[in-house]
């Protein structure tokens, strides 16, 4: 029983991380056409919306490897308490 509300919390966790990715990036598309149009219209003879694209869009793709990367840090952590455990165990 315990087990199962430890893979409850872990999956909760995950999903409500891959949500929050989610309403980041949907924040950061919705926004950044508003800066293309709003740049586009009042000053087309200078492309500034470039700049908060690519460093927001740095974090968005660094958010984006953190919540679904295979090799995050908290899968490989836990892989190495699973096998330390199993060695104890015998």
């Amino acid at each position: 029983m315990a087990k199962n509300q430890k893979n409850y919390a872990q999956a909760k966790d995950r999903v409500e991380k891959k949500i929050g990715f989610m309403i980041h990036a949907g924040v950061y598309v919705v926004v950044n056409a508003g800066l293309i149009t709003l740049n586009l219209t009042r000053s087309p003879e200078k492309y500034w919306f470039v700049w908060p694209l690519c460093g927001w869009g740095a974090g968005v793709l660094f958010h984006g490897i953190k919540v679904f990367g295979s090799g995050s840090a908290s899968s490989w952590k836990e892989k190495m308490i699973e096998k330390e455990q199993s060695k104890l165990d015998q």
